[in-house]
This record gives C-alpha cells, sequence and structure tokens, in this order.
C-alpha cells in the first residue's frame, strides 16, 4: 500500500476485536446515520472542510442550518476569501468561538491561492488552522481515502470496546493512535466508511453520559460492558463553566458587534464586572475579531 499520510499506516492485525467491529458498526450506520447536509452526494470538498472547522466543540445539529446558509452564501473557497470579514463574523452567528470564522476564511485564502483544496493529510496540513484531525477527516469524508480519524466520539468508542474503560485519556497518545489504526480497513471506501460509522456511534449511542448499551451493534464484543461498565478512574472529568467565564463576557461582546451596524460602546455592553469586559474587549482586538475605533469596538 502506498502511504497516503503524513504518518506511517499500520496494516491490520489478525484480532477478534479488530476484525469484528467493522461490519456491524457500519451496517449500523447504513440504517441509523444522520441526515447531514455535508454527507450529501453533492456536497464538494470544501464544503466538507468547512463542516468540519464549524462542527469543532459544536454539536452537528446546531451546525446544520448554518452551515447550508454559509454554504449558499460562500459556495467556494474564492467566494469565501473576498468576503468582507465582518460579513463572515456576523455570519458565524452564535456557533462559539468566533477565531474558528478567521481561521477558516485564512484557509479559503490559501487554497484560493493554491487553486483548489489538496488531497493529501500533508497538503491539508500547510494550510492555516487545520490540524490533524481535520486533514484526516477531509481526507476520509471528502476524498473517501483511508486515514486514522479520531474525535472525542472515536476515541471514546475504542477506548471501551477495546480498551475496557469509560473514557480515553484527556490527550491522544501514541499508542493510542497506533492501536487505533488496527481498527481502519485496508480499503479507502471501507476506512472512510469506518471512520464516519464510529464517529456516528459516538455520538449517538456511545456517549459520554447514558451511553444506550441497549442500542450498540457492537455490545456482546464490549470490553467495557464485559468488565462490569468499570467506572472512570482517571483524572476528574469537569465541564467546562460558563456563568461569568471571559468566554461569556467575550460572547455577549461579539453578540452586540454582530447586532450594529457601527461603534459598540461598552458602556452600552451589558456586563457587571467592567474590568473584565474591558479586559475581554483587549483580547478580542489582539485576536483580530474586533478593532478599536472612535466610540468603542467595531468588527474588522
Amino acid at each position: 500500500m502506498t502511504a497516503r499520510t503524513a504518518e506511517s499506516q499500520p496494516h491490520a492485525e489478525a484480532d477478534v476485536a479488530v476484525d469484528g467491529l467493522f461490519a456491524p458498526v457500519a451496517t449500523w450506520f447504513a440504517a441509523n446515520a444522520r441526515d447531514l447536509p455535508w454527507r450529501r452526494a453533492e456536497t464538494t470538498p470544501w464544503g466538507v472542510l468547512v463542516s468540519e472547522v464549524m462542527c469543532q466543540q459544536t454539536p452537528a445539529p446546531r451546525v446544520a442550518p448554518l452551515w447550508e446558509e454559509w454554504m449558499e452564501r460562500w459556495p467556494t473557497a474564492a467566494a469565501l476569501a473576498d468576503a468582507a470579514t465582518a460579513d463572515v463574523l456576523r455570519a458565524w452567528g452564535r456557533l462559539g468561538y468566533p477565531r474558528r470564522a478567521l481561521r477558516l476564511q485564512e484557509t479559503a485564502r490559501a487554497v484560493d491561492q493554491l487553486g483548489g483544496l489538496p488531497k493529501d493529510e500533508a497538503g491539508l496540513l500547510a494550510l492555516p488552522g487545520v490540524g490533524r484531525y481535520t486533514a484526516a477527516a477531509v481526507v476520509a469524508f471528502a476524498y473517501g481515502r483511508r486515514s486514522l480519524v479520531l474525535d472525542t466520539n472515536v476515541r471514546r468508542v475504542l477506548a471501551r470496546a477495546d480498551g475496557g474503560v469509560e473514557f480515553p485519556h484527556r490527550h491522544e497518545t501514541a499508542a493510542e493512535r497506533t492501536r487505533a489504526w488496527q481498527f481502519v480497513p485496508e480499503d479507502d471506501a471501507e476506512a472512510a466508511l469506518w471512520s464516519a460509522s464510529a464517529m456516528e456511534l459516538g455520538a449517538l449511542v456511545c456517549t459520554a453520559k447514558n451511553p444506550r448499551c441497549d442500542q450498540c451493534p457492537i455490545a456482546d464484543g464490549c470490553a467495557w460492558r464485559a468488565g462490569g461498565y468499570p467506572a472512570w478512574s482517571g483524572p476528574e472529568r469537569t465541564a467546562q463553566p460558563w456563568e461569568g467565564t471571559d468566554r461569556q463576557c467575550r460572547g455577549r461582546i461579539m453578540a452586540a458587534l454582530r447586532a450594529s451596524s457601527g461603534p459598540v460602546s461598552l458602556a452600552d455592553v451589558a456586563w457587571p464586572d467592567q474590568d473584565q469586559l474591558a479586559s475581554c474587549a483587549e483580547s478580542l482586538a489582539r485576536d483580530g475579531l474586533a478593532v478599536r475605533v472612535d466610540g468603542g469596538l467595531a468588527l474588522p
């Protein structure tokens, strides 16, 4: 097999768990996959990349309607590259982490200069804002080729079914990636299908809270289930706070900027801590999400 990614691709070993997961998960996916717009046959590789950036840290159902509006407005990298940054930030709406919108426009400009989206992981990784997961996902879902797609959902499925633990480590390890490669079929089409199927299984059935094991197509071979569902014994997994955080404050300022056609005075932004408000406004300016103008802040 010719190497297709920036890292080595181990061949599957003769392992019962490895050999037994693909077929039932793929069959389950065929019957249960959500009708997400970027999965449709007419979606371009650029549309797939946009969906992957939008879905980072945001659930797919929230992304879907905005993705459709976005792709209707800016269907190509060239179209997004030429857009006004203020319009891009307004269109991003309440997806959160608006720096993703800036990175996506930077990526669009790079793709436009290249004359098209690269088809290999090395080329994709050279684009601004594209990391290992996104590059692998585009290779699999846009081009239908073998890659190692490890998002939170896939990692959780493998941690439970193969590792016998409730959750994967907080950060990917080299050993985890090496083992995960063993589950990726050699055939390109099957490899892409495995990635989509395992990801969907983690999103809908093998969820972080209240997994639906009675609906799982691989429950009989799951090491975590066989072990009696041992509780997580690693570092405490705590949800990120929201109320009163800088993230919430920044979001409040960005919402005011998106809603305004002109400058926004910080005095008009409802927030109890004025020092925090000023600090967050400064951080938005440093991140390129706002600019200082007479009268306050404006979108760039």
